[in-house]
């Protein structure tokens, strides 16, 4: 029954070590190495395709790659740190010859007032993570390298953990003269 026990304890620790390696793969690590932005949908303006609390990962692209139909985060005002993410819903110049687009939010009834420059564009929507943006909520920016690296630190532990008890439940070699007394 004790075997049994530790079975499901070994089994239930690596999916848990499994989905806190993926979360913070997806919420940190593939960010970081692709200079994408990882941000926290506040507002139910895209529901049901990212609901509050949903973590958007955006990456940079070029205007010219973006087209209707495409999710995009863009600032508020040029230069100004709010931003949105909403959905192309028209692609067109301006009368200076500058690419915009008219955007909407999936659960709005109508556009967006005003068009979006090329120069707001802060990138396309990637993927999302359901509910982890949550968190995001919860700790400041110095916190969330805290967590990230204690959560780092106690996997190394974790597998290093493993590897000691794996070398100590080794069996010991049996000496070479017991080989040739049972032959």
């Amino acid at each position: 029954m004790r075997t049994r026990w530790c079975a499901v304890l070994s089994i239930c620790s690596w999916l848990l070590l499994g989905l806190a390696v993926a979360v913070v793969g997806a919420a940190v690590l593939v960010p970081r190495l692709t200079g994408s932005t990882p941000m926290t949908v506040l507002t139910g303006s895209m529901a049901p395709t990212y609901p509050p609390g949903a973590l958007v990962v955006v990456r940079p692209v070029p205007a010219e790659d973006i087209g209707i139909g495409t999710p995009i985060t863009y600032q508020l005002r040029s230069g100004e740190p709010t931003v949105v993410t909403h959905r192309v819903i028209g692609v067109g110049y301006d009368g200076e010859g500058e690419r915009v687009f008219t955007t909407q939010g999936d659960a709005n009834e109508a556009p967006d007032r005003e068009q979006v420059r090329a120069v707001q564009v802060r990138g396309e929507v990637w993927y999302a993570v359901p509910w982890i943006g949550r968190l995001n909520l919860l700790f400041t920016r110095d916190q969330h390298d805290l967590i990230t690296r204690v959560v780092a630190g106690g996997c190394f532990v974790y597998a290093a953990g493993l590897m000691v008890r794996s070398w100590r439940r080794r069996p010991e070699p049996a000496p070479a003269s017991a080989h040739r007394a049972a032959s």
